[in-house]
């Protein structure tokens, strides 16, 4: 999800932004964050639902898991192309016709009687969200009055309540019902379009993008070399997220209880919590100490550890529980961490790097629930978790092999500017 016309400005980087900043906005931003708010609360919401759409559908957690996998690939399709779409009408009609998908979308999946209706409709939910995020911290930026810093800080924090109050409120809704999380994600949609509708002035028209940019980019060397090691990382960030419900549920009816909707989203909010934390404040201080190349080899590695521990113990709601949430402060340092490297590593200009970057990306996300169900019902309800703990292998490889294109990285610790690092973060969480 690239913000891609904005640019930065000298306000960006003049002075640190405070907080006083941050908080002191036109309504306009305040109206954009919100959206964004709800926007990646959007991702982790059906989570908690899956078990309950398996069950009250007569579907198979394979046909469940599907509606991460119809939402990641239209999303990852339309993320070559969102720049051009941008360029082309303006970011003010790019993000309110990607609300208005939303809303749509969201509404009629909640009125769904099948499976099948609901993983269409999460396509064009994930086109809608795909079209918002790639436009929102331009005109965050666009629209402060002061130093875009603060703006920048507040996008930020929005960021990060999304990703943990998503989880936990499709938990609290798909008590109720599991048409509720469609209907709240709706509703709350709807409110930050008209609210978008009002507040925000039009804007001059950015740069044109040619429609083939991001595939183009992908001749580069070392942006193709983090594509693909994003490929086999994301695999892994999605059977966790994706896939995890289900030995979890399992777990505690072998336990005598159930665990149901507000459980798992109970523990996928701490889950994005922790994802939300490391990424904002623990991910750039460690890129800056250690580098970015290190910071990724280490946190695969122990990344992949985790994968492996979780087929051990899949078996153990505890240690299912446990492994998922120290999961989320390892993926979000993974997730930053990486997308600065796309950012750093070419000259390519950032907004078509990673358009790019995150096309490829998310198709790997999109692969992953679709074989972990088959996979687990053809072998054991672990074996998903050691399949991720492999790709993670793979990414590895692909990174050092591909280690020679990354010489614009270097050795020393890197420093984005607060827009580009803003940029790093949504890319990243936005998966």
């Amino acid at each position: 999800m690239s913000a891609t016309t904005a640019a930065p400005t000298a306000s960006t980087t003049s002075t640190a932004p405070t907080l006083r900043d941050a908080f002191h906005q036109p309504r306009a931003v305040w109206a954009i964050a919100f959206a964004a708010t709800v926007s990646f609360m959007g991702i982790g919401l059906v989570d908690p639902i899956l078990p309950a759409i398996s069950a009250q559908l007569d579907a198979t957690p394979s046909q469940a898991m599907l509606l991460f996998t119809s939402y990641l690939f239209i999303t990852a399709i339309a993320m070559f192309f969102t720049s051009w779409f941008a360029s082309r009408v303006g970011v003010r009609t790019t993000l309110l016709i990607g609300l208005a998908l939303v809303v749509v979308f969201a509404a009629l999946a909640s009125t769904s009687g099948s499976v099948n209706e609901i993983i269409g409709l999460r396509a064009g939910w994930g086109l809608g969200n795909a079209l918002f995020i790639s436009t929102a911290l331009a005109a965050i930026v666009g629209a402060t009055a002061g130093p875009s810093g603060g703006a920048i800080i507040l996008y930020e924090t929005a960021l990060g309540i999304g990703m943990a109050l998503g989880p936990l409120l499709g938990g609290l809704l798909g008590s109720i019902s599991w048409r509720a999380p469609f209907i709240g994600t709706a509703v709350l949609m709807a409110i930050g379009l008209v609210a978008i509708l009002v507040l925000l002035r039009r804007e001059p028209r950015p740069s044109h993008v040619s429609p083939l940019a991001a595939l183009r980019a992908l001749r580069h060397p070392a942006l193709r070399t983090l594509a693909l090691t994003a490929v086999f990382y994301n695999f892994a960030f999605f059977t966790l997220l994706a896939y995890s419900p289900f030995p979890l549920e399992a777990a505690a009816a072998a336990r005598g209880t159930e665990f149901g909707a507000m459980g798992i989203g109970g523990v996928f909010f701490g889950w994005g919590v922790c994802l939300a934390i490391t990424s904002v404040f623990v991910a750039p201080v460690l890129t800056r100490r250690i580098g970015l190349i290190p910071t990724l080899l280490t946190t695969l590695a122990l990344i992949a550890v985790l994968m492996v521990g979780l087929f051990f113990l899949h078996t153990s709601m505890t240690g299912i529980v446990v492994l998922i949430i120290v999961g989320g402060l390892l993926l979000g340092i993974m997730n930053t961490a990486l997308t600065e490297t796309v950012m750093e590593a070419t000259d390519l200009p950032r907004g078509v790097a990673s358009s790019a970057y995150s096309g490829v990306r998310f198709l790997g996300g999109a692969i992953a629930p679709a074989v972990a169900g088959p996979l687990a019902a053809a072998t054991s309800a672990g074996t998903p978790y050691l399949l991720a703990a492999l790709t993670l292998v793979l990414s590895i490889a692909m990174l050092v092999i591909g280690r020679r294109h990354l010489a614009a990285v270097g050795h020393e610790p890197l420093h984005l500017e607060a827009e580009e690092e803003a940029e790093a973060i949504a890319v990243g969480d936005g998966a």
